[in-house]
């Protein structure tokens, strides 16, 4: 499936989703969320979990999360785990999220079947350097960031808008902005050379996720058209 420009990008975390004291929201809570955010306007979706000491989650319980989620965006949003491809390939996503730590793109996009044309292999990024060695093994796309103070990187020194301004000034692939953006703050990310854009809280915390998730793709749609498109 083809990368749309600009795109809104739903991180999740399943701990913002509505359940009993003392659990967090499982897959029915998190793909209520997940519908509720693609009604709004969010064009793709990167399956993060952990568990609640902070590691990955185990592929048996990550991949009904993942199948749970591709009922959700199946025709209507792109679906990518940040996990094993072998859960991604399993649940029928569209792609593999890796962190900039993780292996080299080439090797999970080896092991794509050939049947699997298309598939998106992402790559998180926190500095040029690592920008330019993901483009280089030949990711579809970059994350970057956190751009801002985020709670879901407590302590971290957010790393501002010249490190957007940074890598979209030396690769080619779509770039993304994750890290605290609100509405107040997408245009500014645009400007810095942003085409795509990833939220957690900004949707997942709101008490209306499809009227959250509609207010940011208004705010991206409108900063795309005065700024955006003049890049293409």
């Amino acid at each position: 499936m083809p990368l749309p420009l600009p795109c809104l990008m739903l991180v999740t975390d399943r701990s913002l989703c509505a359940v009993p004291a003392g659990r967090q929201g499982g897959a029915d809570g998190l793909g209520a969320a997940v519908e509720a955010a693609v009604q709004g306007g969010v064009d793709a979706v990167q399956l993060r979990e952990k568990d609640p000491d902070g590691r990955s989650l185990p592929p048996e319980d990550l991949l009904p999360l993942a199948r749970r989620l591709r009922q959700a965006t199946l025709g209507r949003a792109l679906l990518v785990v940040n996990g094993p491809l072998d859960v991604a390939l399993a649940a029928g996503a569209d792609g593999v999220h890796l962190p900039q730590s993780a292996l080299p793109v080439r090797r999970p996009r080896e092991a794509v079947p050939a049947g699997r044309q298309g598939f998106l292999v992402g790559r998180s990024v926190h500095s040029l350097e690592a920008a330019r060695r993901a483009e280089a093994e030949g990711a579809d796309y970059l994350i970057a960031g956190p751009v801002y103070e985020t709670r879901s990187h407590p302590g971290r020194e957010p790393a501002g808008l010249s490190l957007i301004e940074e890598i979209t000034g030396s690769v080619r692939v779509p770039v993304l902005a994750i890290g605290g953006v609100t509405v107040g703050r997408v245009e500014e990310v645009v400007r810095a050379g942003a085409s795509w854009v990833a939220v957690i809280s900004a949707v997942l915390a709101s008490t209306d996720r499809r009227a959250a998730a509609g207010e940011l793709r208004r705010a991206l749609d409108a900063a795309w058209a005065a700024v955006g498109a003049a890049r293409l």
